[in-house]
């Protein structure tokens, strides 16, 4: 993973004053491999103690080994043209560009956050449950929705709900054979954990997409597919976290048919003739 990619998708771990030294690194690229550890420090009104912790959250246990990543991986990103954030004295044009090519790069960040593993894993879950159960609120339920649109279409037994006490009474009543795809970005929505804690009493499989790897709903989970993204002045986290879930959802969807074979082919057909006739 690169470095500038590395340091996107720890973005939710930060602190403030560590997102700042993020902020100004994924900005300022070309030129620290030219910089001491207090020159990048007086640039981020911080010390330099701050951002030794900074870069040992990184992995890195000296600034120069940081230095080395730096060279080796400034070859092929252009870090300010890629991460540079919109300003209010932009054009329209600027915007959309920069727009762009974050959600471009949020998307790309998946290949080097996600283990093909997870996924796997996650396809054995679904494959096996006897129903699963797609779970969201707010923002996190139209993902939700959508989710379950999508493999309700394989003639497996889906069920969508964004009502908290809805989503609590079905957790209480969830056996070892059921599973729940639960979408909250801050994984700490009250609605989301209350209802998988009962999934999990009942011995749920629970898969689980979220921006923060150290949150409830993570540590609650038996896969966790994280979407972190980072927040601009003009565009939270949590935006195009939502575009990243969505990538996620598909890369599922199509392994699954693939794993189910002829017969999710043949439903997916017939969800399409059902529908068909609803247009012109």
């Amino acid at each position: 993973m690169d470095i500038f990619t590395l340091i996107r998708t720890k973005y939710n771990t930060l602190s403030q004053t560590q997102k700042k030294i993020a902020d100004w690194i994924l900005e300022h690229g070309n030129e620290i491999i030219l910089m001491s550890i207090g020159e990048i420090a007086a640039k981020c009104s911080t010390s330099e103690a701050t951002v030794m912790r900074f870069l040992r959250k990184l992995g890195f246990d000296s600034y120069q080994l940081f230095k080395v990543k730096v060279a080796q991986d400034i070859v092929d990103v252009t870090p300010r043209a890629v991460y540079e954030d919109v300003s209010s004295e932009d054009s329209v044009n600027e915007i959309k560009q920069k727009v762009i090519q974050s959600t471009i790069d949020a998307i790309r960040d998946i290949d080097k956050l996600i283990e093909d593993s997870t996924i796997e894993k996650a396809i054995e879950i679904m494959a096996n449950a006897k129903r699963i159960f797609f779970f969201g609120v707010g923002a996190s339920g139209a993902i939700a929705k959508d989710a379950f649109h999508k493999f309700l279409r394989l003639g497996i037994n889906t069920i969508y709900c964004s009502d908290s006490h809805i989503m609590s009474i079905m957790c209480s009543h969830m056996t070892e054979k059921d599973a729940v795809l639960a979408i909250s970005h801050s994984g700490e929505s009250r609605e989301i954990i209350d209802a998988i804690e009962l999934a999990k009493e009942n011995k749920a499989k629970v898969i689980s997409f979220t921006s923060y790897p150290n949150s409830t709903l993570a540590k609650l989970s038996d896969v966790v597919f994280l979407s972190a993204t980072k927040e601009t002045k003009f565009r939270s986290d949590a935006m195009v976290s939502r575009i990243v879930q969505c990538v996620i959802i598909d890369i599922l969807y199509v392994s699954l048919v693939l794993k189910l074979g002829s017969e999710a082919i043949v439903n997916v057909n017939k969800s399409r003739l059902a529908v068909a006739k609803k247009k012109k």
